[in-house]
């Protein structure tokens, strides 16, 4: 989803560079007013969008990236001023949410959705609902889907052809696509464990992202899926999660995926196709996992693996090593 079309937060419609300079507290003339479109992760910025970069994982996304001006600290200043125009600062991660909330004003005031009403028939003909569902605005469902008891479905939602939502489930900031099926107690679309940590008061950090869910996917029994903090969260398609999987702000897990339960995937993750992760597994955050992995139940990921690869235990290694060693 490009985010200068989000349909979740109303984004403020004038941003200037020097209104942005003006938060971070840095003293730079302006000879003309230059508008400034959006924030946004590296390789989704359009050329008038602003981005970050704190890492060097993420070189390869700063050399493709059309951002016009990119945050970043004095380390690594040198680097991407070769590819766009740099804003250096002190801690990039607290600039990013400051920024966020100018562009997003009320991006962190979405705890609870108070547009839900019971739904009218006659605008969901030829879906099937439980008894106490609420449905926000401009919610849309595709046709043949069934909403189970209790269940909440915040404004702006969209849910395709042909899905089965059960009972007790909330639902916000989401697309969904055909043919999904979301069992009991899932929460979809609610914001990440963000903030940033401080000895008088912790820094919340915004999420603008929503939680994407494409085809033929299915989702256990309580679940919580994050949404995104500027990048999006991603279930691709034919992808399926067992009861009490936890997936976290900004993850992407690829197709035909199978996660047992009680898996955790922590923030900005990015999982491949085919692969297999055995119960009670962890996958720490800012990894890759290539496609075709297979990980051992219990295991927990703390680097990056490649394609075609079987690992096992803590720290997760190739499985035959894992075998050999604890024979």
């Amino acid at each position: 989803m490009n985010t200068n079309k989000n349909p979740f937060f109303d984004k403020k419609p004038n941003v200037y560079l020097s209104d942005i300079l003006e938060i971070l507290k840095i003293k730079k003339k302006i000879k003309k007013k230059i508008k400034i479109n959006n924030i946004s992760d590296l390789i989704n910025s359009s050329k008038n969008d602003i981005s970050f970069f704190n890492s060097l994982k993420y070189f390869e996304l700063l050399k493709k990236s059309n951002a016009k001006y990119v945050i970043t600290s004095q380390k690594y200043n040198k680097i991407v001023s070769k590819y766009c125009k740099t804003i250096v600062v002190n801690h990039v991660l607290k600039s990013v949410a400051l920024i966020c909330k100018v562009f997003y004003p009320n991006s962190l005031d979405d705890a609870v959705d108070l547009n839900v009403s019971n739904p009218l028939q006659k605008n969901f003909k030829k879906v099937k609902f439980g008894i106490n569902v609420l449905i926000g605005k401009n919610v849309k469902i595709g046709i043949n889907s069934i909403i189970g008891h209790n269940t909440i479905i915040e404004s702006n939602v969209r849910i395709g052809s042909n899905c089965i939502i059960g009972n007790n489930i909330l639902i916000k900031n989401s697309i969904i696509g055909n043919n999904v099926r979301i069992l009991d107690g899932a929460i979809i679309g609610k914001k990440g464990f963000g903030f940033l940590p401080d000895r008088k008061k912790n820094l919340r950090y915004p999420h603008i992202g929503i939680v994407v869910i494409k085809d033929n996917v299915e989702i256990g029994c309580n679940n919580t899926i994050d949404r995104g903090s500027i990048s999006n969260t991603i279930i691709g398609k034919n992808t399926f999660l067992d009861n009490q999987v936890h997936i976290a702000h900004n993850v992407n897990i690829g197709e035909n995926c199978v996660i047992t339960g009680q898996v955790g995937f922590a923030g900005s993750s990015s999982i491949g196709s085919n692969v297999l992760v055995g119960g009670q597994a962890g996958i720490s955050g800012h990894l890759k996992v290539g496609n075709n992995v297979q990980i051992g139940g219990g295991s927990g990921v703390i680097k990056n693996i490649p394609d075609n690869t079987k690992v096992m235990g803590y720290p997760a290694k190739d499985i035959r090593r894992f075998l050999k060693e604890n024979k």
